[in-house]
């Protein structure tokens, strides 16, 4: 899993490798959204922008999104 879930909804968002955020919720139904969260596709239609842009964001890649140690 390289992805973060929310504190509240227990949603993971992870990133979709085309610059956008995948997010599944607890009981299994996702949502594809733009790194601003707004919905794009899926049957889950809201996500959590911050989150969204925190996850997709270009400045510094987050720890929990690679799969590589930072100093491999």
């Amino acid at each position: 899993m390289l992805g973060i879930r929310h504190p509240f909804t227990g949603a993971l968002h992870e990133r979709d490798g085309e610059g956008g955020v995948l997010v599944t919720a607890s009981d299994g139904t996702w949502g594809r959204f733009t790194r601003q969260g707004q919905w794009l596709e899926g049957d889950l239609r809201e996500a959590d922008p911050h989150l969204c842009g925190w996850v997709a964001g270009p400045i510094i890649a987050n720890h929990r999104m690679v799969d590589t140690p930072p100093n491999s």
